[in-house]
């Protein structure tokens, strides 16, 4: 049996964003453990080897959406697809009732809906779960005709918003999603949400004293939650930050 190769590049696409690479990388330092990277222009947007921040990001708001609506199924959105994990550790929540993931990048909805990537197929395959191609900023702020996330009910409100696609607030993909971090983005945001609904966001940054503050001016309770983990390549745990707000 032939050696799985070290660099199998398995889709490439061109993007208003830059370019996009899916790639499947064999770590001959791990004893040839297999992960899947997504790297935009040259940045790394995704990587299975570190996954533990974007499942908390769900466990951590979809814990305090069961405080707020203790007897409700939850319908919840998921703004940035990448490799599935937030979207998993969502729905293996039984209180979700349904989920809506919205992601710029239509190709990667594609890797999922065609299994190119190992989750694909629990993403896709749960009828709870809806792949919307979209710009979730624009949704969140009502851009579009005063629409919100789904076109069928402009008023619908949901229980949770989890937001992983930029790399901090201060840390943006595009400059186009600026708007979205202040406090008047995060009240529009706020609307869309039931009384006691939850916003959580990733960041791969510490907590920011700014950015807590704004939502503090919007949401009644806002929490940083430092989620630690190893980094198997540099022999040493790193850390990310998980805002809660309600």
């Amino acid at each position: 049996m032939s050696a799985s190769p070290r660099f199998e590049e398995l889709d490439f696409r061109r993007t208003p964003l830059g370019d996009l690479i899916l790639r499947r990388r064999t770590l001959l330092s791990l004893g040839g453990r297999e992960i899947h990277e997504i790297l935009l222009g040259d940045e790394y947007l995704m990587s299975s080897l570190f996954t533990e921040v974007e499942q908390a990001l769900s466990r951590l708001g979809l814990a305090a959406a069961r405080d707020s609506f203790p007897d409700t199924p939850l319908d919840v959105i998921v703004g940035g697809l990448g490799l599935g994990y937030t979207a998993r550790a969502a729905l293996e929540e039984e209180a979700v009732s349904s989920l809506v993931v919205i992601d710029y990048l239509e190709p990667v909805i594609e890797w999922h809906r065609e299994g190119k990537v190992p989750l694909g197929p629990v993403v896709t395959g749960d009828p709870r779960c809806r792949l919307l191609a979209g710009d979730f900023f624009r949704l969140a702020l009502r851009k579009d005709s005063g629409r919100g996330f789904e076109d069928d009910d402009p008023t619908r409100k949901y229980h949770a918003v989890l937001l992983d696609i930029d790399h901090s607030p201060d840390k943006l993909l595009s400059e186009t999603h600026a708007d979205f971090y202040c406090r008047e983005g995060l009240r529009t945001l706020a609307s869309q949400l039931h009384p006691g609904g939850v916003f959580a966001l990733w960041s791969d940054d510490p907590p920011e004293d700014a950015f807590l503050r704004a939502l503090g001016e919007v949401f009644s309770t806002c929490d940083s939650h430092v989620v630690s983990f190893h980094n198997p390549l540099q022999e040493k745990d790193s850390a990310s930050t998980v805002y809660v707000a309600r």
